[in-house]
């Protein structure tokens, strides 16, 4: 509490600063009861000689943990062990059309009803879309070499395209300056009423899009949050 000396001598200090309202209000309302925190000057409880050995277990106990845990292999390590790589067995273009059909059916499921209309929705489905089992053809590339190149994709990596090819052979494809071309057909699915209105009217034909490599240098996993805009492309 402030005595009355105290309380004398700051009123007065406020009078020569404010009027005597104002020194009255600043008065009561900031200084005559306002809290006064005091800091504590006695020095934190000692540490026991139990709970330190109780804490020094804890800690051993978690380094022990963490040197049992496994840890990752690195891309090196993955590579030297060829993780990644397809066996010469494997090698079989028959063995990976179950899985372009699979794909057939998971790029019909995005698409919707757009697999018979195409247009800018099912672009940007298809762009997010996950490549693995799709059947890609190389039509137009930096290097004439490549172009022609026509198989299933067993490997969407960053920068490049692994296909099996209908000859059984394996093909590295980089994505920069390489322009391909995915087909689509619709589902023959008698009950579906759009393939019926489809198949009066004019025949069926397939979806057909063109994939831009040079956009396409991103990861599977991380294509399906990427929001790809339209510029000018003077490579094409």
């Amino acid at each position: 509490m402030i005595s009355r000396d105290q309380a004398s001598v700051t009123q007065a200090l406020l009078a020569r600063a404010h009027s005597p309202t104002s020194a009255e209000r600043i008065y009561t309302e900031k200084i005559q009861h306002r809290p006064l925190f005091l800091r504590p000057t006695s020095p934190p409880p000692q540490v026991t000689a139990r709970q330190a050995r109780r804490k020094e277990r804890e800690r051993k106990t978690k380094e022990r943990k963490k040197a049992l845990k496994p840890k990752p292999l690195s891309a090196s390590q993955r590579r030297k062990l060829g993780l990644h790589d397809v066996p010469r067995d494997n090698q079989k273009y028959a063995t990976y059309v179950p899985l372009h059909n699979l794909w057939l059916g998971y790029a019909r499921e995005i698409l919707g009803s757009e697999v018979y209309t195409g247009g800018q929705g099912a672009g940007a489905k298809l762009s997010a879309a996950d490549m693995h089992g799709a059947e890609l053809e190389v039509v137009r590339s930096g290097c004439v070499g490549r172009v022609g190149i026509k198989g299933i994709v067993i490997k969407d990596a960053r920068f490049v395209f692994e296909v099996i090819t209908p000859k059984n052979t394996v093909k590295i494809v980089p994505k920069e300056g390489t322009l391909f071309r995915v087909e689509v057909p619709p589902p023959e699915d008698p009950e579906d009423p759009a393939s019926k209105e489809t198949d009066e009217k004019a025949p069926r034909k397939n979806l057909v899009f063109e994939i831009h490599g040079d956009q396409f240098s991103v990861r599977a996993a991380d294509r399906a949050n990427k929001k790809f805009k339209t510029h000018f492309l003077k490579n094409i």
